[in-house]
């Protein structure tokens, strides 16, 4: 009766003791949910935002300066400068009285929509608004929640945590301990005492102690098997370098070249493809030194394919030439371009000699590597998306027929000067859009099977159909 009475308030002990963690936890975790990053707002704000927006936020530019964004929408609900940020046309469709007077004040230029945008991040982003517009950003701040006004460092909780838990796994120790002796006292009282007591060790090592132990690593072990299987192959903000540093915000937004004038096969195949080098000499033929690296970039192209910009042709035979030859014709390509910028004829010019081995040498490392001896053939370029095998998706599909704007997917890769993956890519950011997002319904013919969505639409029972409702969450649709 007394071990059973002592087991009941050693156990006593560990349901409160873990009740006050469970709160402790709770509170933390709503705290955290409160938290504030100004540097994590800083990043998706240069990714989705400063292609459009001034970075002082005090100054238009495409679109309007932001520092003041939140009060201009301080007359409607928090939710509603939420919604807008995350897809303005379907604010400005719905007839919302301060969307349609931005869409009309700025001549109805549309914003991108960034559907995929969380609660969090959007307050991340306002934060980082605020805090420049202010010049008051500290680096992270834990705040209230949007509008920031005042910010305070946010504090690091883990070493509280860890110091906790330490607190107690040494007051369960201790209590555990003068139970065991409370019973040992009882016990020589009652005459039933065993020869000596149960050492600490002992204690540790009991059956009991081992088999929580056990049950504890294999609950924990689980949650992070799973945790680690659900992100498994998932690279948000992937950008790795390339053999060649292709600016995308010099191409598509300065020259605002059309993403599909490279990646062309995104309108009519299930791949976007990466265009050849021979797309890249529809421009390069005559533009043969580049804005930002001059020859070291560009002449990496012209190797690959066998283009000679001296005598502006391409070199016949190339595949056989030897690795000496080609170095000859893109060391004086190099040499050539630098007398004439530098206007420098010394050939014995230390600068120009040692320019001429660095570009040669560069362009030697990135065309080539274990597997790939010769120069010559096509640039290998490093994957960034990369969906597993049993996931099936049409870039034509949504391109051509769904109207999906690349930046939807692929956040606003006209301001990347190297490219990141910018969505997460997994099946709940997948599903989420196809219940967010409308089909173009009345314009596609293919739609006109679904007469009773029509017909709904007619008697103003409905105001769009998403992808949802056309069967986009069936499995198997993407897993067939």
């Amino acid at each position: 009766m007394i071990s059973r009475s002592a087991l009941s308030r050693l156990s006593l002990v560990f349901i409160l003791a873990l009740s006050s963690f469970t709160g402790f936890s709770q509170e933390a975790a709503t705290e955290a949910a409160v938290a504030v990053d100004i540097e994590a707002g800083k990043t998706l704000f240069k990714n989705l935002c400063a292609a459009c927006h001034n970075r002082d936020m005090k100054s238009d530019l495409t679109g309007p300066a932001l520092g003041v964004a939140e009060a201009n929408w301080s007359a409607f609900p928090q939710a509603d400068l939420y919604n807008w940020i995350r897809n303005s046309q379907a604010m400005v469709k719905a007839g919302h009285p301060r969307a349609v007077e931005v869409y009309n004040q700025w001549k109805q230029v549309q914003m991108t929509a960034f559907t995929s945008l969380t609660d969090p991040e959007i307050a991340n982003i306002l934060a980082y608004i605020n805090c420049t517009y202010t010049n008051t950003c500290p680096g992270s701040a834990i705040v209230s929640g949007p509008p920031v006004d005042d910010l305070t460092p946010k504090t690091n909780n883990r070493p509280l945590f860890f110091l906790l838990v330490a607190m107690l796994g040494i007051l369960a120790i201790v209590l555990a301990r003068i139970l065991s002796n409370l019973d040992y006292m009882l016990k020589v009282q009652e005459g039933t005492a065993p020869a000596r007591r149960k050492t600490l060790v002992e204690l540790l090592t009991s059956r009991g102690v081992v088999g929580v132990v056990i049950f504890s690593l294999i609950v924990l072990g689980g949650y992070s098997t799973v945790n680690n299987a659900v992100n498994l192959g998932r690279q948000q903000g992937y950008a790795p370098e390339q053999p060649i540093k292709f600016s995308h915000a010099t191409h598509a937004g300065l020259h605002k070249i059309d993403c599909q004038y490279c990646h062309d096969g995104a309108r009519r195949s299930k791949q976007s493809v990466i265009p050849a080098a021979n797309t890249c000499m529809n421009c390069h033929t005559a533009i043969d030194v580049g804005s930002q690296y001059g020859t070291a970039e560009i002449t990496k192209i012209y190797a690959s394919i066998g283009w000679d910009p001296v005598e502006k042709q391409y070199i016949e035979n190339y595949d056989d030439m030897t690795e000496a030859d080609i170095e000859k014709v893109y060391r004086k390509w190099i040499s050539n371009i630098y007398v004439r910028d530098m206007g420098d004829k010394d050939p014995k010019n230390d600068k120009l000699e040692k320019t001429v081995n660095e570009q040669w040498k560069a362009i030697k490392a990135s065309l080539t590597n274990e597997t790939k001896k010769k120069i010559q053939g096509p640039i290998e370029w490093v994957r960034i998306h990369n969906l597993p095998d049993h996931a099936y998706f049409n870039h034509a599909q949504h391109v051509a027929v769904g109207k999906v704007e690349c930046q939807t997917c692929h956040g606003p890769v006209e301001a990347m000067e190297v490219v990141a993956q910018h969505s997460p890519l997994s099946m709940g950011w997948c599903v989420n859009c196809h219940r967010q997002t409308e089909v173009k319904f009345a314009e596609n013919e293919y739609y006109q099977s679904y007469e009773r969505l029509h017909e709904e639409l007619k008697k103003g029972e409905r105001k769009g159909v998403t992808v949802e409702e056309i069967g986009g969450l069936e499995c198997q649709k993407c897993h067939y």
